[in-house]
């Protein structure tokens, strides 16, 4: 056996204001020594959806279970080391197939219960299966679970069906975070009601007010951090106030007002206003797939690789970034983020090339009309795409490409519309032939969430999301999403992850646009700001200065 072990809207600014009339962060001098105590105003502009662990890849519900929800391993974000948390140690086997976890000993979740094998093997069981009579869908993290092992109270085994090289990172993501078994016996559509979540983690969700906001409260008896954080036991703060807030302006507003101490998304025309103010920026990388225009090849429009291609080359990524962003936001330079592990440089193949696009078209049967547009059999080659709101300055983005593309002749309608309507939208390739896409992980594995039919599927082939595609598939990207994904030799792995890269490219199924972060703005008086591997905020370590 391997082992390791390691011990090292006016209304809403209303309620704002209301709930942090008697917290203010003024400009204070640096302190020598955390204090306890105080409630950190936090402003996140999107309410969360629903927080089963594996659905926490959306940040505000991954910013709320990072707080309450413990995993086995902890990724250290700034080695990127799986280290100790609930697992004191572990080991697998020489093909990873199986992984066996020794827990910590006394560990409790926040209603008193143990946190034990049988806990952990259960959440693991639902993870990695799903629940159909609960409605719980299976986590895009974990590939080729078996079932698991109960050894003895603080000793739990999973088994594969194939080797699963990223199951380790896996249980150090917060989508693979523990619940206690009570959680879990509520359907999916109750787990979007915070109070039903119960975890071991350092806060406990006391309210929960849907679209509004979520209190946390500290848990006093914590006492399990990470191996990297020993030291500390209980959170510095007493509770952490979350707010919706939508608006940029009122976050901002805010913040500088004293009236929060901590906001999410501070888009790019907002950094310098906010550091000239003497307030600290933020930006951690979500260190995976980047931000992307992804296509849809069933919709015939887009089938042809000419299409893709010559639309790849008709858009000016520079001006994207040069336009709306600042340097937190990074060009992409491949379909992976340059900040990951087997990251390969494809610059040369993401070029602005507007003639070249003009060639393509033309080769492909697209002639330009009077109206400047371009068609071929009676149809107009025009797209539809919807704007994705958790991105930022998406509309603005897309609004930017549609110029560049109808200076090639290709018409792009920037849609929006209500949350389901879009998601319904997004799994019929006739009517969104191109999306907006991206992922968050710090692991090959990623490439996998991203495009894989049983995980997102972005591209939309058949047999996976999507019950409206006709055709499309491509076995060959289907093959190498398996191969990285049980890979055993690192090696090897990162070598087959580049050149996945190569193939999506090659094939123009993705205009990579930049590297997206999350940008994060705090006061002066908030210290020890800390993020997870992939960008989402730790509460546990923040204090706050005494007035």
């Amino acid at each position: 056996m391997r082992r390791r072990s390691i011990l090292k809207p006016d209304s809403l600014a209303v309620l704002l204001v209301a709930a942090v009339s008697s917290t203010v962060f003024p400009a204070l001098a640096y302190a020598q020594a955390p204090f306890s105590g105080g409630e950190l105003i936090y402003l996140d502009p999107q309410p969360h959806t629903n927080l089963y662990p594996p659905a926490a890849g959306f940040y505000p519900n991954g910013g709320i279970l990072d707080q309450v929800a413990d995993r086995l391993t902890w990724q250290n974000p700034r080695t990127l080391e799986i280290e100790p948390w609930l697992a004191q140690s572990w080991s697998s086997n020489a093909d990873d197939t199986e992984f066996t976890f020794h827990l910590r000993p006394g560990v409790t979740f926040s209603d008193g219960s143990r946190l034990d094998a049988q806990a952990v093997a259960l959440n693991y069981e639902t993870y990695g299966k799903g629940n159909k009579a609960l409605h719980f869908p299976v986590s895009e993290v974990i590939n080729n679970f078996d079932h698991a092992e109960v050894l003895d109270p603080l000793t739990v085994r999973f088994h594969f069906t194939r080797p699963s090289p990223g199951f380790l990172q896996g249980t150090s993501v917060i989508g693979s975070g523990i619940v206690s078994p009570a959680t879990l016996s509520h359907p999916f559509d109750e787990l979007g009601v915070g109070t039903q979540i119960i975890g071991s983690g350092p806060f406990v969700i006391a309210r929960d007010i849907p679209g509004k906001e979520v209190d946390l409260v500290a848990r006093r008896d914590y006492a399990w951090p990470p191996a990297s954080r020993a030291g500390q036991t209980r959170a510095w703060l007493d509770g952490v106030k979350i707010l919706v807030t939508p608006e940029d302006s009122i976050r901002v507003g805010a913040l500088l007002a004293g009236q929060a101490a901590l906001i999410r998304q501070v888009e790019a025309y907002d950094e310098e206003q906010v550091t000239l103010a003497g307030y600290r920026l933020y930006a951690p990388s979500t260190r995976g797939v980047n931000t992307e225009i992804a296509f849809r090849p069933d919709n015939p429009l887009v089938a042809d690789i000419r299409v893709r291609e010559a639309l790849l080359h008709a858009t000016d990524r520079r001006e994207i970034a040069d336009t709306l962003y600042s340097p937190n936001y990074p060009l992409a330079r491949s379909v992976l983020s340059a900040q990951a592990a087997g990251f390969r440089d494809l610059s040369d193949r993401l070029s602005f090339d507007p003639q070249r696009a003009g060639q393509l078209l033309d080769e492909s049967g697209w002639r330009v009309g009077p109206d400047g547009l371009r068609h071929k059999d009676g149809t107009t080659l025009t797209l539809g795409i919807h704007v994705s709101q958790p991105h930022p300055q998406n509309k603005t983005m897309l609004e930017l490409i549609a110029q560049q593309w109808r200076k090639v002749g290709v018409q792009l309608n920037v849609m929006s519309g209500s949350a389901a309507g879009i998601i319904l939208d997004n799994l019929d390739p006739l009517r969104t032939p191109v999306t907006v896409s991206e992922v968050g992980r710090a692991d090959p594995d990623v490439m996998k969430s991203e495009f894989f039919p049983a995980n997102r599927d972005t591209l939309l082939q058949k047999g996976g999301q999507s019950a409206k595609v006709r055709n499309f598939h491509d076995d060959t990207l289907d093959a190498l999403l398996l191969e990285i994904a049980s890979d055993t030799d690192p090696r090897d792995r990162l070598g087959r992850l580049g050149d996945l890269q190569e193939y999506i490219v090659k094939n123009a199924y993705t205009i990579p646009i930049f590297e997206e972060p999350q940008v994060y703005a705090g006061a002066p008086g908030v210290h020890g700001v800390s993020f997870e591997a992939v960008g989402r905020p730790s509460f546990y370590g923040i204090w706050l200065d005494r007035r």
